[in-house]
């Protein structure tokens, strides 16, 4: 029985998740602002330079929605469902005094993100950051873009959508964080198991932890590198969630992050999506 065992256990450590690429299109994009006519056209047109990846690959139809359109969440969704949009593109604090609330995505954004299937781009508020941050943030475009999760092998989902739009000669980076306190907390437990070698399980387990999310950037750098245009990064590391990330983000100048919003079973905020939100506010997020 246990040579049986052994032999499932390396059968299954050859076994690697192969990424499986889809063409991802934004059709249709919907932009959302709480302001007059007037006002929401320099938004609009910031949206659309930061978009320019659009225009090498696709010519999208756009439809704005004004402050003075919808007054309710309902209000709102009904407009959404009207037009189907393939991509929504807003900010945080909608109707509501950001100055106020710094650290909130306002009831409009929360509901979007749970209500909808549609992929929400979250850009910085204009009247947060000065003309010059503005005119950078447009510039760049989308030349460094960051898709990450806490279980990143497997997700072709995440892994497409982020390709799509990384503007060309740009930079994919496909990002893994293992949570080092959930780690240790395990290995507290198997510390106390005497019938277990706790050290060789240790690296073991954070060696295998970190080769597959590495086995499966790989497959997708060989797809996606072989495709076009797009350079893929890969890191994967162990460490505080939120810090690290943050960390990550700045050290390689993002411009763009992806993540999903959504878990299985539950309708609040992916775990780590909600707190990178909120702390981001001055960098464009997709939530899908």
């Amino acid at each position: 029985m246990a040579k049986i065992d052994q032999f499932e256990s390396i059968f299954r450590a050859a076994s690697k998740l192969a990424f499986e690429p889809e063409l991802v299109q934004f059709e249709r994009i919907l932009v959302i602002t709480d302001l007059s006519d007037q006002d929401s056209l320099p938004f609009s047109e910031e949206v659309k330079s930061f978009l320019d990846v659009f225009a090498e690959k696709n010519n999208p139809t756009w439809k704005l929605i004004n402050g003075n359109e919808f007054g309710s969440v309902p209000d709102l969704l009904e407009q959404i469902n009207r037009y189907r949009p393939d991509l929504i593109c807003t900010y945080r604090n909608l109707h509501i005094p950001a100055t106020q609330h710094p650290y909130s995505l306002g009831v409009y954004v929360d509901v979007l993100t749970q209500a909808t299937s549609t992929p929400i781009l979250l850009m910085p508020r204009m009247d947060s950051q000065s003309e010059f941050e503005i005119d950078a943030l447009v510039k760049a475009g989308t030349g460094n873009v960051m898709a990450i999760t806490d279980h990143l092998a497997g997700d072709h989902l995440l892994v497409n959508v982020a390709s799509s739009l990384v503007r060309k000669g740009g930079k994919l980076f496909l990002t893994h964080v293992e949570d080092q306190a959930g780690f240790e907390r395990f290995f507290d437990v198997i510390d106390k198991i005497s019938e277990i070698d706790s050290e060789t399980a240790r690296k073991s387990i954070i060696n295998r932890l970190l080769d597959e999310p590495r086995d499966y950037i790989e497959s997708c750098r060989e797809v996606l590198e072989q495709a076009g245009d797009v350079q893929v990064e890969s890191i994967v590391t162990c460490g505080h969630l939120l810090k690290d990330h943050l960390k990550l983000i700045e050290e390689h100048g993002i411009d763009l992050l992806i993540l999903h919003t959504k878990d299985d079973d539950q309708m609040a905020m992916h775990g780590l999506a909600y707190p990178l939100a909120v702390e981001m506010r001055d960098r464009p997020m997709l939530l899908i």
